[in-house]
């Protein structure tokens, strides 16, 4: 397609239009055509963190925790259903920062929580 521009994170070509959105189903980024014309330090000012079911998630949400995980250094499970409030958002791979009762605080993927 001659007017779906490459991704500019990756460089991948497989990138297509979905809306008002340009999507790269290789890095899973997303940007609009306004997007070309920003700067790098812009863009990484509106990283959007979004949670299993794709709802944009935002510093003190509350989350729902989607299925049981282990706890790193410790022999407990934080089960699916937990309910965490007051979430802040972090950069990293882990990029949901929480306090869980029983556990003094934890990193989540954004991907195994839901918006409540």
């Amino acid at each position: 397609m001659p007017d779906v521009p490459d991704c500019p994170t990756c460089a991948s070509e497989f990138t297509y239009r979905d809306g008002l959105l340009f999507v790269c189903p290789s890095c899973a980024h997303e940007w609009t055509a306004t997007d070309d014309d920003a700067s790098d330090a812009s863009e990484s000012d509106s990283t959007v963190v979004r949670d299993a079911n794709g709802n944009i998630l935002q510093t003190g949400d509350s989350v729902i925790v989607i299925k049981d995980l282990k706890v790193k250094g410790a022999s407990t499970v934080v089960k699916g259903g937990t309910k965490v409030r007051k979430i802040r958002l972090v950069d990293g791979d882990h990029d949901v920062d929480c306090k869980i009762d029983g556990i003094v605080g934890m990193q989540l993927k954004s991907q195994f929580a839901k918006k409540a």
